[in-house]
């Protein structure tokens, strides 16, 4: 069935166009963009319970803060990560187009290991 109007949905650029999908992929879409904000929230957790040592060792207390700040920055990067992908790719399916890459992804992968890594370094030192 022809959309021409989202039909009170928001957001109209994705439901205001081609066709209703199967319903199971809306749904695993769905699935996915509540993956990204469980992870975005993580990191959110995780840099607040950062900062919150950082008053416990004034002596390495900008670490934290920094470690913190990161922590929180890919949360929020994460949020609207997961929002731009559901809206992208739930309009492909609408359009029969290819679903998008995710470009994100990687960049978060690589900030997470380097996390670990100096979190490792600095438990060892």
């Amino acid at each position: 069935m022809q959309h021409e109007e989202a039909g009170g949905r928001w957001p109209t650029s994705v439901y205001g166009v081609g066709d209703e999908p199967d319903p199971r992929f809306s749904l695993a879409n769905e699935r996915t963009f509540l993956a990204w904000i469980r992870t975005g929230l993580a990191f959110v957790t995780a840099g607040l319970g950062v900062a919150a040592l950082a008053h416990f060792a004034p002596a390495t207390g900008s670490r934290f803060i920094v470690a913190a700040v990161v922590m929180l920055s890919c949360g929020v990067l994460c949020g609207f990560t997961g929002f731009t992908r559901w809206a992208r790719n739930e309009r492909a399916m609408r359009l029969g187009t290819p679903l998008t890459r995710p470009s994100v992804l990687p960049m978060l992968s690589v900030i997470l290991l380097l996390i670990a890594g100096l979190a490792a370094f600095s438990l060892l030192s």
